[in-house]
Parts: C-alpha cells; structure tokens; sequence
C-alpha cells in the first residue's frame, strides 16, 4: 500500500534515549527541558528571532486571533485546509474570501483591496503547500489600511523568501508539526512573531495567561507542548537534511516523467527556497480526477484530495463564488510523496496517471 505520505520515524532507541531524559526528571510537561531545548534548536534551525512551540497546528491561528484582539472581518483564502477558517469563526470573526491565483494557489493579492470594507481588521493567508503567498504585497496593503498580517505556515518548514525565513513575515505566522507534516512531533505546532511585546502575549496566552506561578497577565488557554512531543522532535530534527534531499530527489523523478503530460503542476514562486512538502496535480476536470483516483486505488496507491472542498462553501460560512478556488480543488489531487518513497512507485504512478488523462 502506498498512501500519499508515511510519517518518518527516526530510531526508536535514539526517540527512547531523548525522551529518558524527561522521564528521569519526571517532568513530561509544562514548558521542560526538552521543549525548551527544541524551541533552542529551531530557532537555530530556521534562523527565526523566536518561536512558541504548541501541542498542536490550529491552537496558534486561534490564539494570533485573540492575541491582535481581532473583532470583525478577515480577509483569507478558500483555498487551504479547514483549521484556517474555522479558527476564524471559532474566534467570533467573519471570514470574507478572496480567490486564489490559478498557477501559485495561493489568495491573489491583486484581489484583495476590493474585498476591504470599514470592518475589515486583518488578512489571514495560507501559503499553499509550501509556497509562500506574495508576503510583501500583503504586507504593504495591510500598512495602507492598518490591518493585521497573520500568515498561516503550516506547509512551510524550512521554506526561505529572498534568503529569509517565511516564518518572519507578517505579524504572526503559524506552523504544523503534524505527523503528516515535513517536520513532526507526532502533533504539534508552533507561531513565530517578532514584535517582541506580542511575542510575550502570544507566549502567555499559550499557558493559561500565566505570569509566573501565581499571577496571571490576562486569558489564556492551554497549548503548551508536552515533552513526549518535544522529544519526537529532537529525534526527527538531525535527518531533516537527509529527509529534504530525498523528497528533492522524487519530486524531480515526478517532474521528469510528467514532462511532455498534459497535466498541471505547481507553479513555485520565484525567489523561494521550497521545502519539497507536496506534490499536487490539477486535472482538466472533476470526471478525469476521479477516474485516475480509482485506477490509482486499484493498485493501492492512496493520493489525497487535498484541498477538497473550497472553503467558501462549507456550511458555516456564508456562500460566495471564488470560480478559481472552486474548480482547483474539484481538480487538484495531491500524490505520494515521502522520503523512503521508491522511484519505481513513482514511475508507476505517473504512469498510471497519464494512461488516465
């Protein structure tokens, strides 16, 4: 079977060596050393000023919300996964979308200063499956109409703009460290943001609002990794480069064999150092996906419509027609990508596909 990923797991005794550490000082959670340390060593890593790490990915949408004190309109995108719009709603905002650009999928800059109204009060854009949304066209629409910059990250891990970290763009951005995710701690997440008097409200915020043991700075909630999680990422963190050249290596296999097919690929933003996070393909409609889904399923191969449906049509907001992010998603089929995945999947995957279009 060959699903559309398989989360790398790292030796059990090198996880088991790292995790006996907090088990020795039977401190498995609230903020240890493990989680400090691994918030140490991605700071490294990434080459970000700071970072919160989180129990899991949609906690730090919802916290960035709360946190700019965000009562009104936000402009996003239909075209991510659910948590970027239910965390609007769960927070008590209105999302209003604006639609995506067909090559880069992400929301169309150009777009969005004809979606401001008096109640708009921030833009929360998703860069899609690691391909960063124009960042500075945002940046300077929200100073023109003084709006808040959240940048949902989830797919970026490792991910550079002209040589700077994609995590420092915007007021806050957000990561996921699910097991599906390039970079994992079994689940988890993280947000970056480097005003640094936000910085220390996001960062009591993610522990009930704690200033110290007994004193309490304002609301918070619990997001606060755990040391199980921590020391998953300690153990994955060392194979990161080794990961990243593996997946490199399948997404060209994938490009070469796909070369002279009629099928549409992720167009990558120039400037931009991908981390190899997906590999999505646009069919020419919804009749031929399904076809290659199911001849691809016969063989067990498992890919994912991802993502599936545009979120401007989910039944908790309100309905507005966003004719690009519609027909992708009906279209866009996400493949089997992997750091063990074998070349000979890959070519029969592709095969199978371009016998199906």
């Amino acid at each position: 079977m060959i699903n559309v990923t398989k989360t790398f797991l790292p030796p059990q005794s090198e996880y088991g060596a790292i995790l006996k550490r907090a088990w020795d000082l039977g401190w498995l959670t609230n903020r240890g050393v493990l989680v400090q340390e691994l918030e140490s060593n991605l700071k490294e890593y990434l080459q970000v000023p700071n970072i919160i790490a989180t129990t899991n990915g949609t906690l730090p949408l919802q916290i960035a919300i709360k946190a700019l004190g965000l009562t009104g309109e936000i402009i996003t995108t239909p075209f991510s996964y659910v948590a970027t719009t239910s965390s609007i709603v769960w927070e008590g905002c209105t999302p209003v979308f604006v639609d995506i650009h067909p090559e880069y999928l992400t929301i169309d800059e150009t777009k969005i200063e004809a979606a401001i109204t008096s109640k708009t009060i921030a833009i929360l854009a998703t860069h899609v499956f690691g391909n960063p949304c124009a960042v500075e066209e945002i940046e300077k629409i929200a100073e023109k109409y003084n709006l808040k910059v959240i940048f949902d990250a989830a797919h970026c891990f490792g991910v550079t703009y002209n040589g700077n970290s994609i995590f420092n763009y915007g007021d806050i951005s957000t990561c996921s460290f699910h097991a599906t995710k390039l970079f994992h701690t079994g689940e988890g997440g993280a947000m970056f943001c480097n005003d640094k008097l936000l910085f220390d409200q996001l960062f009591y915020s993610h522990n009930f609002g704690h200033n110290g043991p007994e004193a309490f700075y304002g609301i918070g909630i619990n997001a606060k990794m755990s040391e199980l999680q921590a020391a998953m990422g300690l153990a994955v963190l060392p194979y990161m480069g080794k990961i990243v050249k593996a997946r490199q290596v399948i997404v060209q296999s994938y490009n070469e064999f796909f070369k002279d097919a009629d099928i549409q690929l992720l167009k990558i933003k120039e400037q931009v150092q991908w981390n190899y996070s997906y590999y999505p393909v646009i069919f020419k409609d919804e009749s031929q996906l399904l076809k290659t889904q199911a001849a691809l399923n016969e063989l067990q191969i498992f890919p994912r419509r991802y993502f599936y449906p545009s979120l401007n049509t989910i039944p908790y907001v309100k309905r507005e027609t966003m004719k690009i992010s519609e027909s992708i998603a009906s279209r866009v089929l996400c493949l089997p990508l992997y750091d063990s995945l074998e070349i000979e999947d890959v070519k029969l995957i592709t095969a199978t596909i371009i016998h199906c279009i």
